[in-house]
């Protein structure tokens, strides 16, 4: 059990059975009347965002969120796949779940995945991979302007602006939280 006045940023807890993560909270202890906590959570679950009074003295629950990195195995077009690297227990999830990580991923590269009450709720890519561009147009001789990008597409499918000097067949890396070009791959 954690109590308001306890509250500090990163801190999660439980309200009706759903996780959230404090952002923001402040004690305020006005002239008259009682002391309360400003609290800005975030729903862990469904991203949404909140304000909100507390008495100091409000219980909640803690909400216990499991971190495991597992192996990206296969998609069967509807579930994707993953593998506990301690149990070797696969894991399937659905394709809302991993929507935003699956545009980085090749088979058997390394996830970060969140759970709460056994149930993923997030699937975190490396925050930097290295693929390869698969498709893109040719750069024009003589289109020198500077910060001039075309669109690549890169192996697992997801298409990023990268310079024009960038051709089909070479390494990238890309930074998986923006999906922008960094550099090539060394």
């Amino acid at each position: 059990m954690i109590y308001a006045s306890e509250f500090r940023k990163g801190i999660t807890f439980e309200i009706d059975g759903e996780p959230h993560v404090i952002l923001d909270f402040q004690h305020v202890k006005p002239g008259k009347g009682a002391a309360f906590v400003r609290t800005k959570y975030r729903n862990i679950l469904t991203g949404a965002t909140r304000e909100e009074a507390f008495n100091p003295n409000d219980k909640f629950n803690n909400a216990h969120i499991e971190t495991k990195t597992m192996q990206y195995l296969y998609s069967d077009g509807e579930l994707y796949y993953f593998m506990d690297q301690e149990s070797y227990e696969q894991t399937p999830l659905m394709r809302e779940q991993v929507e935003d990580a699956i545009p980085y991923m090749r088979e058997n590269d390394l996830a970060t995945i969140k759970f709460f009450k056994d149930k993923a709720f997030l699937v975190e890519p490396p925050n930097f991979v290295n693929l390869k561009v698969i498709d893109t147009e040719p750069g024009v001789k003589g289109d020198t302007a500077t910060n001039v990008t075309k669109a690549a597409t890169v192996e697992t499918g997801a298409v990023v602006q990268v310079p024009i000097f960038i051709e089909a067949g070479e390494i990238i890396q890309i930074d998986t939280r923006s999906g922008e070009y960094l550099s090539r791959a060394k």
